[in-house]
């Protein structure tokens, strides 16, 4: 069964202790983004979880190129897939680090609020970054705590945030993705999608960070 709610006007009634399905983001652009047209950029996103798994997958629409992010906590499984039409690389992520492309987010100050926000019918809460580069910047992100699963922040900036992200931004190089969720939906998701791909060359992480740069600003 596949159940939908649309982000499109915040305030809809939530799917409340979810906890297998998928959450589509908005994608937009800020930043340096060099010499790359960004209509050839991804333009959404999609999460798929599964209690403790979960898939973060930005995909363009020319040749399925882009960018994947598998947690699979109970497999110890953390990898980085790197696309690009016929170029497949992956880097597999030690626990407790920092997935490729992240670097530039490493050390932000987290702040809580008592800002609060309906997201897709689920009730958010506030939290206020501030970047390492740039102190002077605030950047307001909101997630909720109505979808039951854990670990949705594995490897990312957000590790210390328990809940899962609804409206929040990632620097890729000088790039600012901002992701804003637009629906969200309760179905069953396949095992094997938290599952090792095959048919990646495996990579160091320097060479997985600047594919990532080159495809996002260069």
């Amino acid at each position: 069964m596949l159940i939908g709610f649309s982000c499109k006007v915040r305030g809809d009634k939530g799917i409340k202790g979810i906890s297998e399905g998928e959450i589509h983001y908005n994608i937009t652009y800020a930043g340096n983004m060099g010499e790359v047209p960004k209509e050839v950029l991804p333009k959404t996103s999609v999460v798929y979880f599964k209690k403790n798994k979960f898939l973060f997958e930005m995909l363009s629409i020319f040749g399925s190129s882009g960018i994947i992010n598998l947690s699979n906590h109970e497999a110890k499984i953390y990898d980085t897939y790197f696309s690009l039409f016929a170029l497949k690389y992956y880097y597999e992520v030690s626990e407790g680090e920092l997935f490729p492309g992240f670097d530039a987010m490493d050390g932000i100050e987290i702040k809580e609020t008592l800002k609060t926000m309906v997201i897709c019918g689920f009730h958010c809460k506030n939290v206020e970054i501030t970047l390492p580069f740039d102190k002077n910047r605030i950047i307001n992100i909101w997630y909720t705590n109505e979808i039951n699963v854990k670990n949705s922040n594995l490897g990312t900036p957000f590790e210390k945030i328990e809940g899962v992200m609804m409206d929040f931004f990632l620097y890729f190089g000088d790039a600012e993705v901002h992701f804003v969720a637009e629906n969200v939906y309760s179905k069953i998701i396949n095992d094997n999608m938290f599952e090792r791909r095959q048919n990646y060359k495996k990579v160091v992480k320097e060479d997985i960070n600047m594919f990532i740069n080159k495809m996002i600003s260069f």
